[in-house]
C-alpha cells in the first residue's frame, strides 16, 4: 500500500476515495507551501515540538477529508489554523494539569551587557508565555505571533471580542508581574 499512514487510514475508513487525483495534487501542494508556518503556529500553541506536529498532522488529516471544499475558500491555510486551534482546544480539556516542580530555580545570567541579556530576557517571557493556561496561551499566538485581528481572533476560536480583550489584559497583567518579580523589568 502507497501513501501515509494517515492516508491509508482514511482509504481504510472510505474518506481517501472521494478525493481525486487532482486533489490530491492540490492538498500535497499546500501542505508542502504551508508546513513550516503551521508548525510555527502549533509550536507556539503547544510550546512543544512533538506535540505541534502531531497537532499540524491532526489538523491536517481532518482537512484532507473535506479538501475538494476547502480548498475553494479564499485562505484555506486559515482553515486548517481554525482547526489546529480546535484540535488544541480539545486536547487540554481532555488532559490534565501538570505542574512542573524544580527542585531550585534556574540560575540568573550574569549581567554582561551583551547579547546573553536579551536572550536571557526573552527565555523568561517564554517561560512566562508557557505557565499560561492554554486559552490565554492561545489568544496571545493567534493576537501578537500571528498578527491577527481580536475579531480574527475571536472567530478562529469562536469566542466573543470581549473574551479575547479580557483574556489579553488578564495575560499581561500576569506577564508583568512575573517578569517584574524575576527582575526583568524594571
Amino acid at each position: 500500500m502507497e501513501g501515509t499512514v494517515a492516508e491509508r487510514r482514511l482509504r481504510a475508513q472510505g474518506g481517501g476515495s472521494a478525493v481525486k487525483e487532482a486533489q490530491e495534487e492540490s492538498f500535497r501542494e499546500f501542505v508542502e507551501g504551508s508546513w513550516s508556518r503551521l508548525l510555527r503556529t502549533a509550536y507556539l500553541l503547544t510550546a512543544d515540538h512533538g506535540a505541534a506536529e502531531d497537532l499540524v498532522q491532526v489538523a491536517l488529516m481532518r482537512t484532507y477529508r473535506h479538501w475538494d471544499r476547502i480548498e475553494a475558500y479564499e485562505s484555506p491555510e486559515g482553515y486548517v489554523r481554525r482547526a489546529m486551534v480546535n484540535a488544541n482546544i480539545s486536547a487540554w480539556r481532555r488532559r490534565k494539569h501538570v505542574v512542573h516542580v524544580m527542585a531550585e530555580p534556574p540560575e540568573r545570567p550574569a549581567e554582561s551587557g551583551d547579547h546573553q541579556d536579551a536572550y536571557a530576557v526573552r527565555d523568561e517571557l517564554w517561560r512566562a508565555v508557557c505557565a499560561m493556561s492554554p486559552r490565554m496561551r492561545t489568544v496571545f499566538v493567534l493576537r501578537y505571533f500571528e498578527d491577527l485581528t481580536e475579531a480574527e481572533t475571536a472567530a478562529v476560536m469562536g469566542c466573543a471580542v470581549g473574551t479575547v480583550k479580557s483574556q489579553i489584559a488578564r495575560g499581561l497583567t500576569k506577564l508583568r508581574g512575573e517578569l517584574r518579580a524575576e527582575g526583568s523589568l524594571r
